[in-house]
């Protein structure tokens, strides 16, 4: 037990920094593009649904490599899986400057093998954002596992608030940034520059984690208040081998069910958000490269304030008595509330620009309040062996989610367009963007009424 009096100390907020600054280069390596895609899609002749292609391929191989990455890290440990993973995504970052012969050598081999050339950027795009979300798989698996090791079970959800605001931070800096680069040094440095950061990240990870056991910089007062309360304790033994759960024994969970449907109808309306919103202030307002800085810096800085103060508010429930689980699910019922304001972006849009993207901001706010808490509720029922594997599932969802949201909207309005009237089709995205949560929410208090332990893995 913690000494009366004692400092309980602060080193899991240096974690928890260091979590923070990894989401955030997560999401600067993924806005690249869509901050770039209305120049790129002029230069290169890109469709609508050219683009979502793209996009699409960079999801699907995110959503896949989930499901192994969970497993990866859970095998790996924290500190080893997290410094493979954004080595790998930021490779994959910088390849983007080299896709014009990175499609070529592709093509050249689908020449040799008989299948047939495709158009070169697009090829060498698609190959350098698998190699992206390859990588980019790995960091909420990581950060999850880490938020539940040096963190007590009211304070993660604050901590993943916290952490997951970089995701919010990182969109904020890479349209302040990625297209001053390419106006005056080309678009193949954005990609390069902002690709490199992540190796600056590897250096201070590897310097400053260790297992809360094994922490030197740790007290024992802060190692105790960790631990408190906690049903699911570390093994005692250090060269004890992970054990290995099965997915099938994961999958036949009610929780692991809802956590994963609940990713899965919601995750595709941020990355909707996050690789369209450019390209809908061109189609919609006529706004080009630098244009959009402003308005999105304003979105984005209005998300980190619902990932913060979404990642805090169960603690007033919990306050009130509920415990964990319950109080994150009374707060997600609230949070999933706010996304509807962004069904009048489109009705009062004529009014000025500004009005969609503050009522979308709102929507964007409430889906990283939603994501805070979401995240937690594996760690609230799940013991720390199983959690990057859970985490895995539910990522995998939620990226192919993503990849049907991406490939509707694109099919949307590239349809319209074609009309004439693309509004349509954004007003049909930002309807399916407002009702997710409300589906989701239902669908997981259905599957898991009432909060219940997962004692038997």
């Amino acid at each position: 037990m913690t000494i009366k009096n004692e400092p309980i100390g602060k080193y899991r907020w240096t974690i928890c920094g260091l979590l923070f600054f990894a989401t955030t280069v997560n999401y600067l390596d993924r806005q690249v593009l869509s901050l770039l895609a209305p120049s790129l899609s002029e230069e290169f002749h890109w469709s609508n649904t050219d683009y979502a292609n793209i996009t699409a391929v960079f999801q699907f191989v995110y959503a896949l490599s989930m499901l192994f990455a969970g497993r990866l890290i859970d095998k790996l440990g924290t500190k080893l899986g997290y410094i493979l993973a954004i080595f790998i995504w930021s490779i994959g970052a910088i390849m983007h400057a080299y896709a014009i012969p990175i499609g070529s050598t592709f093509n050249n081999l689908l020449v040799w093998v008989g299948i047939g050339a495709v158009p070169v950027s697009i090829a060498g795009f698609m190959i350098s954002r698998a190699f992206l979300g390859f990588g980019e798989s790995g960091n909420f698996p990581a950060a999850i596992k880490a938020t539940a090791e040096y963190f007590p079970k009211k304070e993660r959800s604050l901590a993943t608030g916290i952490f997951n605001s970089g995701s919010n931070v990182g969109a904020i800096l890479a349209p302040l940034t990625v297209p001053w680069i390419a106006v005056h040094w080309g678009w193949q440095m954005a990609f390069i520059i902002i690709g490199a950061i992540g190796f600056i990240w590897m250096f201070f990870w590897y310097m400053f984690y260790e297992k809360p056991r094994n922490q030197k910089r740790m007290s024992q007062a802060e190692l105790n208040y960790i631990s408190e309360g906690d049903a699911f304790q570390e093994p005692s033994d250090e060269n004890a081998k992970p054990e290995k759960i099965s997915w099938l024994k994961l999958l036949s969970y009610k929780q692991t069910w809802a956590f994963a449907i609940g990713k899965f109808l919601t995750d595709g309306i941020w990355w909707f958000f996050l690789f369209w919103l450019p390209k809908y202030l061109e189609a919609q307002f006529g706004m080009e490269k630098t244009e959009i800085t402003i308005p999105l810096a304003v979105l984005y800085s209005m998300t980190m304030v619902g990932s913060i103060y979404g990642g805090y508010f169960p603690m007033y429930f919990i306050n009130k008595g509920h415990n964990p689980y319950e109080a994150r699910m009374k707060a997600m019922l609230i949070i999933a509330i706010f996304p509807l304001f962004v069904l009048l972006a489109q009705p009062l849009g004529y009014i000025s620009f500004w009005i969609p993207v503050l009522l979308i901001g709102v929507g964007a706010s409430a889906h990283q309040a939603w994501s805070a808490n979401i995240f937690t509720t594996v760690s609230d029922m799940f013991p720390k062996k199983a959690i990057g594997s859970i985490i895995g599932i539910g990522g995998m969802a939620g990226g192919l989610g993503g990849v049907i949201v991406s490939k509707l909207g694109g099919a949307l309005f590239d349809y319209y367009e074609d009309l004439g009237h693309i509004e349509t089709g954004y007003t049909i995205m930002f309807v399916l963007c407002a009702v997710a949560y409300l589906v989701a929410w239902s669908i997981m208090k259905t599957l898991v009424p009432k909060y219940k332990l997962i004692t038997d893995l």
